[in-house]
């Protein structure tokens, strides 16, 4: 497995009131598989990638383990900062978000490739050329601000950015939020493209069951930070065995007879 997730707990220390987010939470990412982790707002999913990539807020607290490749990384930041965009890359929840918008999206992707691998100058330039063709995007993206772009070729953008050192785990957090159908379908058949031809490893984690069975090997479900439930789409649509995973079933079942 190239990511291991034991026993792992999180809770935030807000005003000194603590608050429990993730529960005993435990799953496994095959190498080069396309996973899904499924829950509503609040349901811990969140908190569950900002921990493997070491980004939670100062006073939380995360015990148990979180293993790259047979190496212990929870709450070691030396190994956080090596691994960090380089191993493990984030697409961002919101592309709008993601970006600062008084700089071009190549600048933010140059600033990537000089911070983390040291290019700069024409290397760089066509270094962001190559990742914008990759994902869709003419090269001319590169001189453009945040807000010249469409919702659908900021998300793009993003997944540029996250490919930038060559990761080999992608965390998609909500990648098709605020997206319309047409556009969702073309970001999830890039992701899926992207899996299969860079053998990338990918988590994509949302609120969408249906998005999520129809392109991952295998489900996470999440209910108020505990794990429920896990096994394939196929297994998890056709017997599910906790009641909030049979609600949501239910709930595709009688979308689709509407």
């Amino acid at each position: 497995m190239i990511l291991s997730v034991k026993n792992l707990n999180v809770t935030y220390n807000i005003h000194a009131d603590p608050t429990k987010a993730v529960s005993d939470v435990s799953f496994e990412l095959a190498e080069n598989s396309f996973c899904g982790l499924i829950g509503e707002s609040g349901s811990g999913k969140s908190t569950i990638i900002m921990t493997l990539l070491g980004l939670l807020p100062n006073g939380s607290c995360a015990t148990g383990s979180v293993l790259y490749r047979g190496t212990e990384i929870l709450n070691r930041e030396e190994k956080y900062f090596n691994l960090r965009q380089k191993k493990i890359a984030l697409i961002p929840q919101g592309a709008l978000n993601s970006f600062t918008p008084v700089l071009t999206i190549g600048a933010h992707i140059k600033e990537i490739l000089e911070l983390h691998l040291g290019v700069i100058g024409k290397d760089a330039d066509t270094r962001i050329a190559e990742l914008l063709h990759e994902t869709g995007l003419p090269a001319t993206i590169a001189q453009r601000y945040p807000h010249e772009l469409s919702g659908g070729q900021k998300q793009r953008a993003a997944i540029a950015a996250a490919l930038s050192c060559s990761p080999e785990i992608i965390l998609a957090d909500e990648p098709t939020t605020a997206l319309d159908v047409v556009t969702q379908s073309s970001i999830v058949e890039l992701l899926k493209r992207l899996c299969r031809e860079n053998k990338l490893t990918i988590l994509l984690v949302t609120h969408d069951l249906p998005l999520a069975a129809s392109v991952c090997e295998n489900l996470f479900v999440m209910k108020d930070g505990i794990l429920i439930e896990k096994g394939n789409p196929k297994a998890i649509l056709t017997n599910p065995q906790m009641p909030h995973t049979k609600a949501l079933v239910a709930a595709i079942l009688k979308e689709d007879t509407l």
